[in-house]
C-alpha cells in the first residue's frame, strides 16, 4: 500500500478505531460515543513511531464494546473488540508499535498484549499473502 510508506520506503501502520461504538448502549446525541472518547484518548498520546491513527465510522462490531483494526504494509489485518475506552489506549498503543515492527503483522503469541490474544474478531490476510506451499 503506497499511501502507507514513508518516505524511506518502510510500511507504516494504521491504527483505525471505530467513533461510532456504543458497547451495545442508548447514547444521548449530546455525549460523545464510547468509540470517540478511545480515539480521542489515543489522539491526546504520543503515537509510536511508524504509527499513524484515523477514525472510522463503522466496523459492524457494535454491540462488542469500542473496536479497533491494525493493518499497513502488505501485512495480516487484525480487528478487536471488546475494547475500555477508559482503561485501554496505552495497551492499543504498545500492541500497535509491537504489530508495526513485524514484517507481515504476525506479533508472537507471547509478545501479544493479553486483550489481543483473547479479544480478535477477524484476521484478515494481506493483498499479495506469501504462498505457504
Amino acid at each position: 500500500m503506497k499511501d502507507l510508506d514513508d518516505p524511506k520506503g518502510i510500511a507504516q501502520t494504521e491504527l483505525l478505531v471505530c467513533v461510532k461504538c456504543r458497547r451495545g448502549q442508548e447514547t444521548p446525541e449530546d455525549e460523545r460515543r464510547p468509540g470517540q472518547r478511545l480515539y480521542d484518548d489515543l489522539a491526546a498520546r504520543e503515537l509510536p513511531e511508524g504509527v499513524r491513527l484515523r477514525a472510522v465510522e463503522c466496523l459492524q462490531n457494535c454491540e462488542a464494546g469500542c473496536t479497533v483494526a491494525l493493518r499497513g504494509g502488505n501485512r495480516w489485518t487484525y480487528v478487536y473488540g471488546g475494547l475500555d475506552e477508559t482503561t485501554q489506549a496505552a495497551m492499543l498503543l504498545d500492541g500497535a508499535s509491537r504489530y508495526n515492527a513485524t514484517p507481515d503483522g504476525l506479533i508472537p503469541w507471547r509478545e501479544r498484549p493479553e486483550h489481543f490474544k483473547r479479544n480478535c474478531i477477524a484476521r484478515i490476510p494481506p493483498i499479495d499473502p506469501i504462498d505457504p506451499a
